[in-house]
């Protein structure tokens, strides 16, 4: 293996934390990788890693080499992805980040269609609600609420628009009542985001008339997803995406609060690093996005623009 190769070969290793876990992502064996990386230490005249038994850590050298041939395996991989592309057919793996809760709701549901219409493209699909840093990171996009995206370097496009509901199980309901107006959510056990702390300010709209109220209970979570569970097992009342919500309250598996009061809707956004070299595998999943989820606006945009 020439030295270009046995870098990009060192990148994955960093990346992966262990020789195993690199030599299943490739096919090979751990002593073959490790066999490689100890013949690059050798051309190089230094040692670039700590090896333990199940992992291994950079020194303070491989560190700084590490950002090198990271770059290098970076521009390798887009320039293959380049070459692909002249095919016309977008193949390769194609790296997406969502959150928990429209990952599972909207987006799962639709990936069948889309590799069947790019049976050449792998997926790699990661539901988090961490923040996500793109040009860290190994993502080729992100789908995030506009609320989540902090990055006025990204490119963001609308590929949907949710409410949020305040709903509650009719467990719950039937134990401890209906509130009639938005100051009584002061006697109520109200389920709370943790990752975006300003979700937990609800917003009500009656007419020329708004109120806000800072959600408080004895639950909170990282995910919205696990407060949408919280609420169907009747711990409290929550507030969350239509798109979580709408078929459990038309099921009356959840029970539909305040109603008349108004909340704004929230866009959600399709993000990448850039417009101007976006790869086509991306650019058909974000096409496929907007073409089956239907926003009403599909614009690619700055974040100053995005809010």
């Amino acid at each position: 293996m020439d030295i270009a190769s046995q870098m990009i070969l060192y990148a994955n290793v960093v990346d992966h934390g262990s020789f195993s876990a690199t030599a299943r992502s490739l096919g090979l064996t751990p002593s073959a990788v490790s066999k490689q990386i100890s013949q690059l230490e050798d051309k190089l005249g230094v040692r670039l890693l700590n090896r333990s038994t199940r992992q291994v850590s950079t020194t303070l050298e491989g560190q700084t080499f590490y950002e090198r041939c990271a770059r290098i395996s970076a521009e390798v991989h887009r320039a293959e992805e380049l070459a692909q592309s002249f095919s016309g057919r977008p193949q390769g793996n194609l790296r997406i980040a969502t959150t928990v809760a429209f990952g599972k709701a909207r987006l799962l549901p639709l990936i069948p269609a889309f590799t069947a219409r790019f049976p050449m493209l792998k997926i790699n699909f990661e539901v988090t609600d961490r923040p996500i840093d793109l040009s860290d990171s190994d993502y080729d996009v992100a789908i995030r609420i506009a609320e989540q995206i902090t990055d006025t370097s990204v490119v963001a496009r609308k590929i949907a628009s949710s409410k949020r509901l305040l709903c509650a199980a009719p467990s719950y309901v039937a134990h401890f009542g209906r509130p009639e107006k938005p100051v009584d959510l002061k006697n109520h056990n109200c389920l709370r985001v943790s990752t975006v702390s300003h979700w937990n300010d609800w917003h009500f709209n009656l007419g020329d008339e708004t109120w806000t109220f800072t959600a408080n209970g004895n639950f909170d979570s990282n995910s919205a997803d696990a407060v949408y569970h919280a609420a169907l097992a009747g711990l409290g009342i929550a507030q969350l995406s239509s798109y979580l919500v709408e078929n459990d309250i038309a099921a009356g598996r959840l029970v539909a609060l305040l109603p008349e009061y108004e909340e704004d809707p929230t866009d959600i956004f399709a993000v990448y690093s850039d417009r101007r070299n976006l790869s086509p595998k991306v650019r058909v999943f974000v096409d496929f996005l907007v073409e089956n989820l239907r926003p009403d606006s599909t614009s690619d945009a700055k974040l100053s623009s995005v809010g």
